[in-house]
């Protein structure tokens, strides 16, 4: 897409990655990332955040558009994770006098990933930086998603760079901003980015948006996604619903089955949700990557659970779910399980005590022998409206 102005002075020269098929080697991108870099121009120019190390030379190609990169005066690294910093390295030794400023807990982790010793400066929570007709402040962001991740904000257009905070998977086509495109038709990859990578730190997020609440903003321009124009509290608004972990009134089914058994009964608890005015998600675990998953239990406050017992335990990739829920540290969630078993149970009991485990709140359990009997339906129908009777009244 070529380099793009987003304010007076102030340009996106990121990359668009249509190529990565994992990010951090494990989430899908069919939709693409991109790594958002911002050129600052005042009498003085500062970079804000770089690239990953393959597109290193498409940054380079972007600013030059704008401004020779070997006369840079400043690099600002709010994330050092290395698909943004991956490129700092390569973009230091082109600018021979560029200062790196980075948070103070960023110096030590710039040495360990990047090499990097010289030129380096700290910068404190709040400390300004004038470019001359360009101002610049920092503010300390910790653990959104790491120790040293910070914000930059733009007094003179009020832009905020965020970094990881209000970030989202999916390139966005042809287009750079909220003001150009149908933002329902990225959301679901902005939460898959959220619960993914940054849902975790759910406190440190509901912190940084009190702190950021501060800073009067025009835009929000975080490290991957969309550039927030239109609506910047759109997106504020979004993260701080998810960290608050507060789903939508709705069930997500999370299932595997490997017979078909307790694929069966899932239908018959899928319909005791729908018959009771709730919407319902089906998801089969085998078939579905972990990471859409998690998004789809982060999305609705409603869970059921259901699964054959294996090994005398949890089916495996329901087992591999629940742990990256747990891992990811989902709350606030109300849940039924429901399982089937051959000659001996196990899975409804293990499915319990991991649920217990995620202070959920369990609602009701279910387990059955074999092929489900018309008896067994009917006991898999009630459980599912029951779990949408206790979505319904947590909303009240």
């Amino acid at each position: 897409m070529g380099s793009a102005q987003i304010a007076s002075g102030i340009r996106w020269v990121g990359v668009n990655d249509r190529e990565t098929d994992l990010f951090e080697g494990m989430w899908p991108l069919p939709r693409g990332v991109s790594y958002n870099a911002y050129l600052v121009m005042g009498k003085k120019t500062a970079l804000v955040d770089a690239v990953k190390t393959p597109f290193v030379d498409e940054l380079l190609s972007h600013v030059a558009q704008w401004a020779d990169p070997r006369e840079l005066d400043f690099l600002i690294a709010n994330h050092l994770e290395p698909d943004h910093a991956g490129g700092l390295a390569a973009v230091h030794r082109v600018a021979p006098r560029a200062e790196l400023l980075v948070a103070p807990r960023g110096r030590s982790i710039l040495k360990e990933l990047h090499g990097i010793e010289q030129r380096v400066r700290e910068v404190q929570n709040g400390e300004m930086l004038d470019l001359g007709g360009k101002k610049l402040s920092f503010h300390h962001i910790p653990f959104v998603h790491w120790p040293e991740t910070m914000a930059t904000y733009e007094s003179s257009e009020r832009v905020l760079f965020s970094g990881d905070a209000f970030g989202g998977f999916g390139v966005p086509d042809g287009a750079f901003g909220d003001d150009q495109v149908e933002v329902a038709e990225y959301e679901d990859e902005i939460l898959r980015y959220f619960s993914n990578i940054v849902g975790m730190h759910a406190r440190p997020v509901l912190k940084a948006i009190d702190a950021l609440s501060e800073l009067d903003v025009d835009q929000i321009a975080p490290a991957h996604g969309l550039i927030w124009r239109r609506s910047p509290q759109r997106i504020i608004d979004m993260y701080a619903r998810w960290a608050r972990m507060e789903g939508e009134p709705a069930v997500t089914v999370v299932y595997g089955s490997m017979y078909g058994s307790t694929r069966m009964a899932v239908e018959a608890a899928a319909k005791g949700v729908a018959e009771e005015g709730v919407p319902v998600r089906v998801v089969d675990a085998s078939r579905t990557h972990v990471s859409y998953v998690i998004r789809e239990v982060w999305k609705r406050r409603g869970v059921l659970i259901a699964c054959p017992t294996y090994d005398s335990g949890v089916f495996p990739p329901v087992d591999h779910a629940l742990a990256l829920l747990e891992r990811k540290r989902l709350r606030n969630r109300v849940a039924g399980v429901l399982g089937s078993y051959g000659w001996q149970g196990g899975a409804v009991s293990k499915l319990t005590q991991r649920v217990q485990g995620l202070n959920w709140e369990l609602v009701g359990t279910y387990g059955f022998p074999g092929h489900p009997t018309e008896q067994d339906m009917q006991e898999a129908s009630r459980l599912g409206a029951e779990v949408a009777r206790a979505v319904v009244a947590g909303q009240l």
